[in-house]
């Protein structure tokens, strides 16, 4: 068991932490401010690549594993917690369509995708379903070579800024296998958007509830096939769930790192804060903590990619464990700054603030410890482990 990286990912590492230390870095906290979306920097994104990393390389992607996709975001997370985000939810879009479209759908639209000049968004969630995929009401009745399209979503990330829409929804019966999954363009006739949600974090992204009010779509629009999407759904919720926790283990990184600079220039009754008992205890915390929610993620990322039979619950796990310690880190951070980390002029706020959504997305974490809690009380601790 190897946890170096090789040289190609250490190549991704330096190549995202460059781009997010130019283009990202100087920029987050007017993003933040302004609620700016930075289209054109996740076009630059898309010319490295970082677009379509986990797309398959037939439709024009990178074909990445998650382990080596998460080396990336994690050093994008540092730059811009909310971009790199949003740019890990157009990755699973972009994936989703490059692996169960049909060849002309994805001639169609993922050249565009994949090099960042056409953005996507995701819509699983409803007004009264989340993380429980199955009880979705979003409806589309067969009408011919068409589906006509009914329901809602919301907390779309993304929604009324991007091109096209990767939709979960019900063609069938009540359940899981009544779930099929569809692509809409954005600007559809009968698709509507609410307004801008004002949110405590994640500002430069916008988000909004999107409505379907008869709808026409293309049966050859569908991905994979009829019902099929329950499927899809839970594969791109265990690679979101990696997704989210690697952003938090990203945002806590960064947090640390200025976290401990500014211990060492503050003084206190002459002498640096660093140099007080309770501040590296604290930061020691932080530092142990930090290094086993990234080992969990990486692990979680690994055993997805070679399509362990636990890799689900591992995901589960990961993102459990890594959302709750990126936002504790990033709070024991601004804690260590005092006063200064309450105001705008200093990032740790923002970090609190992005991070604080991750332990709600991609399924709450209580919502985590019920699935983790229900493998092992159904197969045992060390079934799990092994």
């Amino acid at each position: 068991m190897d946890f170096s990286l090789n040289d190609d990912q250490r190549a991704f590492v330096e190549s995202a932490r460059a781009f997010a230390e130019g283009a990202m870095a100087p920029h987050a906290a007017r993003w933040d401010e302004e609620s700016i979306f930075p289209k054109e920097v996740l076009q630059q994104a898309g010319e490295l690549g970082f677009m379509g990393m986990y797309t398959p390389e037939s439709a024009g992607g990178l074909g990445m594993g998650r382990l080596d996709a998460s080396l990336i975001v994690e050093e994008l997370a540092k730059g811009c917690t909310a971009t790199a985000a949003f740019l890990t939810i157009h990755n699973m879009a972009t994936s989703m369509i490059g692996k169960y479209c049909s060849a002309g759908i994805i001639e169609q639209w993922c050249p565009d995708l994949v090099a960042g000049n056409k953005l996507a968004s995701y819509c699983l969630t409803e007004p009264g379903a989340g993380s429980d995929a199955a009880s979705l009401r979003t409806t589309a009745v067969r009408d011919g070579d068409d589906y006509i399209v009914n329901g809602s979503k919301v907390f779309i990330s993304g929604a009324g800024a991007t091109d096209v829409l990767v939709v979960m929804l019900r063609t069938g019966g009540p359940g899981p296998k009544g779930i099929s999954a569809l692509l809409i363009p954005a600007d559809a006739e009968g698709i509507s958007y609410g307004k801008k949600e004002e949110k405590m974090g994640w500002n430069a992204q916008p988000t909004r509830m999107i409505s379907f009010d008869n709808v026409r779509v293309p049966v050859a629009q569908r991905l994979g096939e009829e019902g099929q999407g329950f499927a899809i759904a839970m594969e791109g919720l265990d690679g979101g769930r990696i997704n989210i926790a690697t952003c938090s283990v990203g945002t806590a990184q960064q947090a640390l790192e200025e976290a401990t600079a500014y211990v060492q220039e503050r003084r206190q009754f002459d002498t640096a804060i660093a140099d007080f008992q309770a501040t590296q205890f604290k930061l020691a915390d932080m530092l142990t903590e930090l290094v086993a929610a990234r080992q969990m993620v990486r692990l979680a990322a690994s055993k997805l990619d070679n399509r362990d039979p636990q890799a689900s619950t591992y995901c589960a796990m990961a993102k459990r464990f890594a959302t709750d310690v990126g936002f504790n880190v990033c709070n024991d951070a601004l804690q260590l700054y005092g006063g200064y980390g309450y105001i705008k002029e200093y990032p740790m706020e923002r970090h609190v603030r992005d991070t604080r959504v991750h332990q709600i997305l991609e399924g709450t974490n209580e919502i985590m410890r019920v699935i983790i809690s229900r493998k092992l009380l159904m197969e045992g601790a060390l079934e799990v482990i092994k």
